[in-house]
């Protein structure tokens, strides 16, 4: 069972959610058990699968930490806060949390783009 756990106690992820806003990027930390990184990736892939095909996807893309390190960050850009809970409430994708290897844990947070002039645009 994949166990959530927050990463800023000023904006709970489940808070997070219940804002009306997007585009939103869903920045995901993955504590994966030792020996378990193989499995979690695959179990990542089946998930972003199922997330690819759904409404309000733009893009998702899959880091893992370099060395010895047990963290993945999977980077996802929503249409919406919506469209990001229509699809993390389906049932089918409900079901798949328990197929993560025992003892990992899940850090999400949601953040939106922000312009810094001469930098970057929002």
């Amino acid at each position: 069972m994949i166990e959530i756990k927050g990463l800023d106690p000023s904006a709970p992820f489940e808070t997070q959610l219940q804002q009306t806003t997007g585009p939103v990027v869903l920045v995901n930390m993955f504590r994966v058990p030792e020996g378990a990184m193989d499995e979690a990736m695959t179990k990542w892939q089946e998930d972003a699968e199922f997330m690819r095909d759904q409404p309000g996807y733009i893009s998702a893309q899959l880091h893992r930490g370099t060395g010895d390190s047990q963290l993945m960050a999977n980077i996802a850009v929503w249409e919406s806060t919506e469209a990001l809970v229509k699809a993390f409430s389906d049932p089918e994708f409900q079901a798949k949390h328990d197929r993560w290897p025992e003892g990992t844990v899940v850090y999400p947070h949601l953040f939106e783009k922000v312009a810094v002039s001469g930098v970057c645009v929002a």
